[in-house]
């Protein structure tokens, strides 16, 4: 365990020495760029990853709470009437869809496939959720959702700050490197006959 820390340790010392600006003659502008594109990147996510959170949180927070709100003042039940028989199955925590039918507000009828108890025989009554039009819509937001929300939210807004700032990374590093090795075929046309008369 401690031979692995140490290698781990090791590791992270010469990424950080590597990283570090120093007067080594063989690192270029480009290796000094590269290295604080890194440093920066690093700083960004370490920075911008909790705020990114809170604000995906309160974004999310908000949106759930006003989406419950008018979800709860336009959505009501009315009673519904069963057309078919509800299946039967050995799971009694499971409703299957059933066409019902029911009246909206204007007077019209309307049918749709609404969940019902299992063995409910047809003509029995169901309350089926709809909105100010006599539309089926599905019970409103409930809390519990809206947290659930609030905690994905939360989660998945530093994932996504990670993606995008990896993606930048990469971007920069294709970049350096062109340069990098257009810097070498340079300097190497400037040596290579240099050496080649040499022999």
């Amino acid at each position: 365990m401690r031979r692995r820390l140490a290698a781990v340790a090791e590791r992270a010392t010469r990424v950080v020495r590597g990283l570090w600006p120093d007067h080594n003659p063989l690192r270029r502008t480009v290796d000094r760029v590269e290295g604080v594109i890194v440093g920066g990147l690093a700083v960004a996510f370490l920075a911008g990853a909790p705020l990114a959170a809170a604000a995906a949180a309160h974004a999310a927070g908000s949106y759930g709470a006003l989406t419950a709100s008018a979800e709860r003042s336009g959505w009501h039940q009315v009673p519904g009437v069963l057309l078919a028989t509800a299946p039967t199955f050995g799971y009694t925590a499971y409703q299957p869809m059933v066409r019902a039918e029911w009246i909206a507000p204007d007077g019209t009828r309307r049918t749709g496939a609404v969940p019902a108890p299992p063995g409910e025989q047809a003509g029995g009554r169901v309350m089926v959720w709809v909105d100010a039009a006599g539309e089926q819509t599905g019970p409103p937001l409930q809390p519990m959702q809206v947290r659930d929300q609030v905690v994905l939210s939360a989660v998945l807004a530093p994932v996504v700050l990670g993606l995008l700032l990896l993606c930048a990374g990469q971007l920069a590093y294709n970049l350096l490197s062109r340069r990098r090795l257009a810097a070498w075929e340079a300097d190497w046309r400037a040596t290579g006959p240099q050496w080649t008369r040499q022999r």
